[in-house]
């Protein structure tokens, strides 16, 4: 069993696309069965995820951060996000669920937060899809106030997704 001691938070490259990619697939494999196509988690690719994600760390924007936990066997968990002038979101944060409850889930997500407040971002926001509990419990648990839902398009429509907002980025950035 991997100890949150073990594990580094650096910034992903295009070298690690097909690391972040198998983290990616194995990660909603594990996340959500029962809330999305089974089918289509089958159909996830590896290879096709590692090519958006060589694509997106070759071509980033000011302002988006992509920081990688890395551990005894290799890249387990991944959190990415951007700075939209005094806001920003965090578009994904996933770990493999070996890693889960180590307290790696709060120190990626507090790190990536200190990267966007230096950037400027005053406040962060973070979509969950709605039925994915453990995340939402995650998000609620450091004190992220559920705020809006919207409709989410595609895997066949009827599905929604929570928004959680920390109007204060400091308090995370502190967690």
């Amino acid at each position: 069993m991997e100890r949150l001691a073990e594990f580094a938070i650096v910034p992903a490259g295009p070298g690690d696309a097909a690391a972040l990619a198998e983290v990616h697939v194995a990660a909603w494999r594990e996340t959500y069965p029962g809330l999305l196509p089974a089918a289509y988690l089958a159909r996830m690719s590896p290879p096709v995820h590692a090519a958006r994600w060589r694509r997106q760390l070759t071509r980033a924007s000011v302002g988006e951060v992509v920081l990688a936990a890395e551990g005894p066997s290799g890249l387990t968990a991944y959190c990415a996000g951007a700075v939209k002038g005094r806001a920003a979101e965090v578009f994904t944060l996933y770990l493999l669920r070996r890693v889960q409850g180590l307290g790696l889930g709060r120190r990626l997500l507090a790190t990536a937060t200190r990267v966007l407040e230096a950037q400027g971002a005053r406040s962060l926001d973070v979509w969950v899809l709605n039925g994915n509990d453990n995340a939402m419990a995650f998000y609620a648990h450091l004190d992220g106030k559920a705020v809006a839902e919207r409709p989410v398009a595609g895997w066949g429509g009827g599905l929604m997704e929570t928004l959680y907002r920390w109007e204060d980025i400091s308090r995370l950035a502190d967690a």
